[in-house]
């Protein structure tokens, strides 16, 4: 039997308020459904490292080369249990959700921000041996005596994983690289502050392999994906494009502060 009276009328009252909810939300600039990671940084020193590291990416000192260094870790070859169907108009292309793992690599990479060119390397493993054998290959890789500044991580996000201290993430104050360090005082390291890795601009090379490379294929073994990363490191230094970094020191502090206030506001209402 079909709904009457009040039952009929509220499938459209529904979609009216539904229709009405939308177009407010829309006049008013704001999307409820979308939220996005985020977190201040509480780094006492953010406005001094901020200033250095934008300075480095906006006006780099003369005779030297700025490098980001950092790794993507355990990246997983990953063997879809069918192949995908390819892109074709009105149609995406797909991929199984479900997948057989087979093993990890690391990709250790260095961005030189002025050409865009990018030294990498895949390793088994991450740790300040492997942090070590990097160096060695940055320090062949350009000419005596121009400095080297490496923009890394930041120390206090640095974690020690199964009592082996992580690469990239406090090495530098493991005795062998201590030592190389001081042998090779053209090395200047500069740190990024705490939660604020978006300062390091590898991890924009890494957003792009990930989404372009890694996601978009299937791997039988860990030999095929390191493969795939360099064939995709060639093609990208064949015809390298550097990253531009626009913000200045002081946008980002003003937006810092901003984001702060905000939070002071809110804690103190509660």
């Amino acid at each position: 039997m079909p709904p009457t009276g009040a039952a009929r009328a509220w499938p459209r009252r529904s979609a009216f308020r539904l229709r009405a909810s939308g177009e407010f939300w829309a006049e008013a600039g704001l999307k409820p459904h979308i939220t996005k990671g985020f977190k201040v940084s509480n780094d006492p020193m953010f406005e001094e490292k901020v200033t250095d590291i934008v300075g480095l990416y906006r006006d780099p000192p003369e005779r030297a080369v700025v490098l980001c260094v950092d790794e993507k870790s355990q990246i997983q070859a990953l063997d879809r249990t069918q192949p995908g169907l390819p892109l074709k108009k009105g149609r995406a292309a797909t991929m199984t959700h479900d997948y057989k793992r087979h093993g990890t690599t690391t990709l250790f990479a260095a961005l030189d921000v002025k050409s865009g060119m990018v030294i990498g390397e895949c390793l088994p493993r991450h740790r300040a041996k492997e942090f070590l054998r990097f160096l060695r290959r940055i320090d062949r890789a350009f000419l005596k005596p121009r400095d080297v500044h490496l923009v890394l991580d930041s120390e206090a996000d640095q974690k020690t994983v199964r009592g082996t201290v992580s690469p990239l993430n406090a090495t530098h104050k493991t005795p062998d690289v201590k030592a190389w360090l001081s042998r090779h005082p053209r090395f200047k390291l500069h740190f990024t502050p705490t939660s604020a890795s978006w300062l390091n601009l590898v991890e924009r090379f890494f957003a792009e392999i990930t989404s372009k490379r890694i996601r978009r294929a299937s791997y039988t073994s860990v030999g095929d994906l390191e493969a795939a990363i360099y064939d995709y490191l060639g093609q990208h230094n064949a015809k390298p494009k550097p990253f531009t970094w626009t913000k200045t020191a002081e946008d980002i502090l003003a937006r810092e502060r901003r984001a702060l206030d905000k939070l002071d506001e809110i804690r103190g209402s509660r």
